[in-house]
């Protein structure tokens, strides 16, 4: 893939991954970018996942033939974009690696080894020259680990973004960029807004005409679309109108309550209507839609005098990646001693401008004309 004349893409596709780092659902596999710079000296962005070294070792012959590279610029010190520096110093054992000085520090952890003798370290607006090429570097610490730099390429107009701007899905299959963007966004760097923010700020004050993110696809066009998303979802601001339904439900009345309400809202012609069952659905999915739209229901079954795990576990990722700014809805059900919305409640008390409906829905055991009618309130509080 050719990014300009002299910017290539040399990355890999990975379609034999089931779940990233450890825990997100990938059916369509990853993308681990990486591009090169040909010029006076030539850069070479990032690494590979290690699985993919051997693929992307030729890629890098493909671009350069018998050309040797000056710089090995890493901005990011996860495996899947840094495993492969090993071989590649074996390869190519004169290149001279450029990274910030925590790269370095978690390199040695991860490898046993910081190359001492080939570093270059780097830091907020140091710039490197390549020729025509010079490359402007910026710290962007947790967005989303502390050692990562971004580079600026101020004669292309181009801008490696590390992870920021990634995505979920290999480069070789077509799907919507925002879904799978916001899920990746709010799973691994959503509790990073205000250093997302910063980052932002800085982005700013740069001509940028092109995003070379670390995962997902080149961004060369409508560019406005993605920086607007990006300063939306680390503001904490609702993206949709709409109403997600996440809901636990044990013998099935819980989730009758939930699907209920869900007719109503439609049926009152509430602007969108999501269900989840937190059980069986992917969380990362339900987390992404919570921050997506303005309001939320929880709905779950009372458990051991708690809520149900799952919605422990749902509410606990909402809260460590900073869930504010919504409108949130209860259901709880109980046969004697109904204590889930007291607790869930709690599980919110450290999370910023929430508003909790007036209307809470209390079932036992199985709706009745009561909790009905309550939930007819919920719905009409929330279509509001």
């Amino acid at each position: 893939m050719t990014i300009t004349e002299d910017i290539k893409y040399v990355g890999v596709n990975d379609h034999d991954i089931d779940l990233f780092e450890g825990q997100y659902q990938v059916e369509n596999g990853m993308a681990y970018n990486s591009y090169v710079i040909t010029d006076d000296k030539i850069a070479i962005f990032d690494t590979v996942d290690a699985h993919f070294s051997e693929e992307w070792l030729a890629n890098i012959k493909n671009v350069l033939g018998d050309a040797k590279p000056d710089y090995l610029i890493i901005q990011h010190m996860e495996p899947d974009h840094s495993a492969s520096i090993g071989i590649f110093m074996e390869n190519y054992p004169d290149t001279t690696i450029v990274a910030s000085a925590k790269a370095f520090n978690i390199m040695k952890q991860f490898f046993g080894c910081d190359y001492a003798e080939h570093q270059l370290v780097v830091k907020e607006k140091d710039t490197l020259e390549l020729g025509k090429h010079t490359l402007t570097f910026v710290a962007a610490p947790m967005v989303h680990w502390p050692e990562v730099i971004m580079t600026y390429d101020s004669y292309a107009k181009v801008f490696f973004s590390a992870d920021a701007f990634g995505k979920f899905g290999a480069l070789n299959v077509e799907e919507d960029w925002a879904c799978e963007a916001r899920r990746y966004y709010f799973g691994i760097v959503g509790k990073y807004g205000a250093q997302v923010q910063a980052l932002l700020k800085k982005a700013a004050g740069l001509d940028i005409q092109t995003i070379c993110p670390l995962h997902g696809p080149v961004l060369n066009e409508n560019l406005d679309f993605y920086l607007n998303l990006y300063q939306t979802w680390s503001a904490y601001e609702p993206e949709d109108k709409g109403v997600l339904i996440a809901y636990t439900s044990v013998y099935g009345n819980t989730k009758k309550a939930a699907e209920l309400l869900a007719q109503m809202l439609v049926d009152k012609g509430c602007e969108k209507v999501a269900i989840t069952d937190l059980a069986r659905d992917d969380i990362a999915e339900a987390v992404e839609d919570a921050f997506r739209y303005d309001r939320l229901v929880l709905a779950t079954t009372t458990y051991n005098g708690d809520v149900f795990p799952f919605m422990r576990e749902f509410i606990e990722s909402l809260t460590e990646r900073n869930y504010q700014k919504r409108t949130i809805g209860l259901i709880e059900n109980g046969s004697w001693a109904a204590t889930a919305a007291k607790v869930m409640r709690q599980l919110f008390e450290k999370s910023k401008e929430i508003t909790f409906t007036e209307t809470t829905v209390k079932i036992m055991s199985a709706l009745n004309e009561e909790s009905t009618t309550q939930l007819e309130n919920l719905a009409e509080e929330l279509c509001k």
